[in-house]
């Protein structure tokens, strides 16, 4: 019976699980890979010996949308490169990172827990990860016959033994855009209140100074980095009030960056008894999925404008694809793919 439905089964003739079939029809036909249409299907050519890869690495990572989007924004610019995820470990990062470099990887998208740590990993620095002390972009470099460091896309061969990897950060820029686009918030003169100090909400905050905030509130699961980061604040940004702890009066803005959200069963990111948040004008999330955290289900219904981390994601992304491709990023593709991931639109 067993040797029968094989038979029936090669002959097309029994239907079986759609996974089950898709990997046996594959190892039987000589043209291209079942798993290279599937995945790739936005791309003019499957997979091959000359295709080119970037990645995010973080953890969690399953939940990210960048290969969606990142992948159209690819597609669109008609390379032969795509875009992967992995779940890494931040005690393996460092080998992960020297990994992607050997095997002429052109770049790395980085996410929790992984933004600060990368800071220390990298061979140079570029001015925004100065500033912002964080890294969630990396783009691979090669030294060209002149003595001068060009990105891996510059070498249509194997590149030159001697390589970096050069850390940038393309998330400070993004979250301003996003404040402003999506949800209509000029930072320069506002009062914020900002969850969480760690990779994201450092970078968010340092930011923020820069950019004119009149004062900022941080809040955060461990007292002593909130702490530590409002003296830099305060050096470096004098012009702004920082405090640590919830305002006693109303905001103009609150913001999560911390990942309180990304699973149901999750606690809220603050204290509402603490601070209300019908005292906020806006609520931004930077998780992204799900599209509406609880937290954030509340700020609507306390009255808030929301937006949620989809437009500061796009706009990291677009910026790291740039970095890579010295190309301009096709951005309406890349949003229209990024809703479709998220939205199912």
């Amino acid at each position: 019976m067993a040797l029968r439905r094989r038979v029936l089964f090669m002959r097309g003739e029994v239907s079986v699980p759609a996974v089950r079939k898709t990997s046996f029809i594959c190892t039987l036909h000589p043209r291209p890979a079942c798993y290279n249409q599937r995945v790739t299907e936005s791309f003019q050519a499957p997979i091959g010996g000359a295709t080119r890869y970037c990645a995010v690495f973080g953890s969690p990572v399953r939940h990210s949308a960048s290969p969606a989007f990142q992948n159209a924004g690819l597609a669109a610019l008609g390379l032969d490169w795509r875009y992967l995820a992995f779940e890494v470990d931040p005690e393996d990062l460092r080998v992960a990172i020297a990994g992607a470099q050997a095997m002429n990887w052109v770049g790395l998208n980085l996410t929790l827990p992984h933004k600060l740590l990368a800071a220390d990993l990298v061979d140079a620095l570029d001015e925004s990860a100065r500033a912002w002390g964080a890294v969630n972009t990396i783009r691979f470099e090669a030294l060209d016959a002149s003595g001068a460091w060009q990105p891996l896309r510059s070498f249509s061969d194997t590149p030159p033994r001697v390589r970096r990897a050069h850390g940038f950060n393309t998330d400070a820029d993004a979250i301003v855009r996003a404040l402003r686009e999506d949800l209509g918030v000029e930072v320069a003169g506002a009062t914020v209140l900002l969850l969480g100090a760690g990779g994201a909400g450092r970078t968010a905050a340092l930011k923020l100074a820069a950019d004119g905030a009149a004062a900022l509130f941080l809040v955060n699961r461990t007292r002593s980095k909130a702490e530590a980061l409002a003296v830099e604040i305060r050096t470096r940004f004098p012009a702004t009030r920082v405090e640590v702890g919830y305002p006693g009066h109303g905001a103009d803005l609150v913001m999560n960056a911390t990942s309180l959200g990304l699973r149901p069963e999750d606690p809220l990111p603050m204290d509402e008894q603490a601070f209300p948040l019908r005292e906020c004008r806006a609520a931004y999330d930077m998780i992204y999925r799900p599209a509406t955290t609880r937290w954030l289900a509340r700020a609507q219904a306390a009255g808030c404008r929301t937006a949620n981390g989809l437009g500061m994601l796009l706009y990291q992304g677009a910026a790291a694809l740039e970095l890579w491709t010295g190309q301009p990023a096709p951005l309406t593709v890349m949003r229209a793919a990024l809703e479709r991931n998220v939205y199912g639109t």
